[in-house]
């Protein structure tokens, strides 16, 4: 079973950058994405349409050309969990997450025993069709491929901040900007950039506190560069969406004046 090239480059203290996949069904995006120098590219299920066998097709193909894929599913419950990383997703993007206690339950569903309650599927896309060593060491290998991030999007979720940076199992801290920034009552107001660097600030600390790391969505390269200098270590950059919009609506306005 291959290592997780995120993890890896995260214990080595090296950025990883990557962009949302909210539009492109294809996995043959991977291959541009890569040639572009993205490290990543995390594909959306919560807000957007791609299936289970979509996610499957892409998992078999990151695989392949070393190009990680996180994916965000739907909810952060068993169900997906266990559906994802047996299809060989290896980085999970946690929505909603407002408890330790859900923190926990997704550390189990991700973990086999001892350190969780994931259960077993066999030879499976997940881990390559391959069980090296005995079945003990192959689940202690798994449990440390497999990379977490929590993201806080509700004020509930910042009064548990510490619980659930503290807990075993969780890699990567994170905020959902806009569901947060709605949740605080401070969409579209004037104080909103403000508030939720606030709330960004907060996460750093948290993550410093307890060794994890910092996960970040920015829309821009400023504003990559300013958290990349923050700690942040995972940088997700637009989506395949903005950034075709905004090539596309560039181009018109060149090209028609």
């Amino acid at each position: 079973m291959q290592a997780n090239p995120i993890r890896a480059a995260i214990e080595r203290g090296e950025v990883q950058i990557g962009t949302w996949v909210n539009l492109v069904r294809s996995p043959a995006v991977l291959p541009l994405l890569k040639a572009a120098g993205l490290d990543f590219a995390r594909v959306d299920m919560e807000h957007s349409s791609p299936s289970i066998e979509t996610i499957a097709d892409m998992a078999v193909v990151a695989r392949a050309l070393n190009f990680p894929i996180a994916v965000r599913p739907p909810v952060a419950n068993r169900e997906w969990i266990t559906r994802l990383l047996d299809v060989g997703v290896f980085n999970l993007h946690c929505p909603q997450v407002e408890s330790a206690a859900h923190a926990a339950e997704i550390v189990a569903a991700s973990r086999y025993a001892p350190a969780g309650l994931r259960g077993w599927g066999g030879l499976n896309p997940g881990n390559d069709y391959v069980l090296a060593g005995s079945l003990a060491e192959h689940r202690a290998y798994a449990n440390r491929q497999v990379f977490v991030t929590v993201m806080l999007e509700t004020a509930r979720a910042f009064d548990d901040l510490d619980a659930i940076a503290a807990t075993d199992g969780i890699d990567a801290l994170t905020l959902g900007p806009m569901d947060l920034a709605q949740d605080l009552g401070v969409v579209g107001k004037p104080e909103q950039a403000r508030v939720l660097d606030e709330k960004r600030d907060l996460i750093l600390a948290a993550a410093r506190r307890h060794g994890k790391t910092c996960a970040m969505l920015t829309a821009s390269a400023e504003e990559a560069r300013k958290w990349k200098e923050a700690g942040a270590l995972l940088l997700a950059y637009a989506s395949d969406v903005e950034v075709l919009f905004g090539g596309f609506r560039r181009a018109m306005a060149d090209i028609k004046g």
